[in-house]
């Protein structure tokens, strides 16, 4: 049995907790170490109970906070050799670096971690799948175009949380200046609301037990428009599509 929760998912911040027995693993971590220790207490949990930090990429939305709180509490953080070489004062300040290759699964106490190179505007930015060896939990954010790879690595999942940055006509007609709507949009930006629709509809989903919309634009998006355009893809109804906030993530969730 696998369960993960959302602690929160912006532009303002990341993270994400996936567990399996007593191994709790944090996705990212965008937020202060104020800010996290809370967001961890509303899911029943205190930084001591956290086994390894994984990193995605070094944005800093995804890995602001990460350096206070695993010099606080001494926990080994994971990430591509490009990953750590990009931020390299961040992980000269780390207890204990643990640098993978973006093609090699390794394991963190009870869990199995799948990482994969994504197309996105960073030095080596990887996302994962992770796994108990029965069940599958994929996760895809910061991902600008979608790749074979990702189609295979991401087919027969049992939960998804899947990047839903932007719906495309509002990115077109919103404020935001021309050259940062190219960049959201292009193909090493972040995944629409039709992209991650399309994706959905490119893999074998049939085992999918649950699909959380994440990394939403507060500007280009709305959780209704994700919601439709995964909630069509799978031809199934928009209230079984889950979201994640930047507020509040999104509660446990259990996969088996």
């Amino acid at each position: 049995m696998i369960r993960f929760a959302s602690l929160g998912s912006g532009s303002e911040g990341n993270a994400l907790i996936i567990e399996r027995n007593r191994t709790r693993l944090l996705l990212d971590c965008g937020f202060g170490l104020r800010d996290i220790t809370t967001r961890l207490a509303r899911s029943g949990l205190s930084p001591a109970d956290i086994s390894a930090i994984v990193i995605t990429h070094e944005h800093s939305d995804h890995m602001n906070g990460i350096a206070p709180l695993a010099r606080r509490f001494q926990i080994p953080v994971y990430a591509s050799f490009g990953t750590f070489s990009a931020a390299a004062k961040m992980a000269q300040a780390l207890p204990s670096l643990r640098p993978y290759d973006s093609h090699d699964t390794f394991e963190i106490g009870d869990l199995q971690i799948m990482p994969f190179p994504v197309p996105h505007d960073a030095r080596e930015p990887t996302q994962h799948v992770f796994s108990d060896g029965q069940y599958r939990l994929g996760v895809l954010t910061d991902v600008g175009h979608i790749t074979p790879l990702i189609e295979t690595t991401l087919s027969g999942c049992h939960a998804l949380v899947l990047e839903c940055n932007h719906d495309l006509s509002m990115l077109s007609n919103g404020p935001y200046p021309y050259p940062l709507k190219q960049r959201v949009a292009g193909k090493f930006g972040h995944l629409s609301n039709e992209q991650a629709a399309t994706l959905l509809q490119t893999i074998d989903t049939r085992p999918l037990q649950h699909i959380l919309a994440a990394h939403l634009s507060k500007t280009n998006n709305h959780s209704m428009l994700a919601a439709t355009a995964l909630a069509s893809a799978l031809d199934c109804s928009t209230d079984w599509i889950g979201i994640a906030t930047q507020d509040t993530g999104f509660d446990w969730r259990q996969i088996g």
